[in-house]
């Protein structure tokens, strides 16, 4: 079950009231910058790991301004589309984003730290850079987009894409339970994606672990990562 630390209370939360009930994640977006996009990327890990967890979720965008602008940059970001925050969600649990300091509805709280100021979105190429860049950081962190910081996420990201191409060439092997368990402690534990990073590189080089295993590892912790990690399946001869 995941849990979150509401930011009202300091004290962890489900982060579902049931299974079966609909779980609303609102994302509190008031700007154009990067804090804005870390903002709506935290509600879209959100709303994949409850998915995983098998709870039926609706990602919401809160706020009038800037409302055109942020869903294209959230698109190049790779978060999935939100709808616009309307009525019909009756006494459905909601989950609000917010930037740190910022917003303060009525309701469980997610709070996310801001972006230092000085690199506006950088984008780039491929964006997935800059997601992997802002997921490596817990968000109650500030997260600092320098040159040192893109670099070692672009170098990652190559590496990891250029393993799993290869791993895809061998036979299949499921997903070690032993790891399998450790992904989801890390994100159910208060949605901490940057521990779900280290088993994923702990995997990378594990001995007697079957490529395979590996391959599945990878592109099962992907469907929480969006980094589009199975990207140059078939590139490389």
């Amino acid at each position: 079950m995941l849990r979150i630390i509401d930011a009202r209370s300091g004290e962890p939360v489900d982060a579902s009231t049931t299974r079966r009930g609909l779980t609303c994640v609102e994302a509190h977006a008031p700007a154009l910058d990067p804090t804005a996009l870390r903002v709506l990327l935290v509600a879209d890990v959100l709303v994949r790991a409850l998915e995983l967890g098998g709870t039926p979720v609706l990602g919401v965008l809160s706020g009038d301004r800037y409302r055109a602008e942020l869903r294209v940059a959230a698109a190049a970001l790779g978060i999935r589309p939100f709808e616009d925050m309307g009525a019909g969600l009756g006494e459905q649990q909601v989950i609000h984003v917010v930037e740190e300091g910022g917003a303060k509805p009525d309701g469980v709280r997610v709070a996310v730290a801001p972006v230092a100021e000085g690199r506006g979105m950088p984008l780039g190429d491929d964006p997935a850079v800059l997601r992997l860049a802002l997921l490596s950081r817990r968000r109650s962190d500030p997260a600092q987009l320098d040159d040192t910081t893109l670099d070692e996420a672009r170098d990652t990201l190559t590496r990891w894409r250029r393993a799993v191409a290869d791993w895809a060439r061998h036979p299949s092997r499921p997903v070690p339970e032993e790891v399998r368990g450790r992904l989801r402690t890390a994100w159910e534990d208060d949605l901490d994606v940057p521990s779900v990073l280290r088993v994923l590189r702990r995997v990378e080089s594990a001995p007697d672990l079957p490529h395979g295993a590996r391959f599945e590892t990878y592109a099962y912790a992907d469907r929480l990562l969006g980094l589009d990690l199975t990207r140059d399946l078939g590139a490389r001869a």
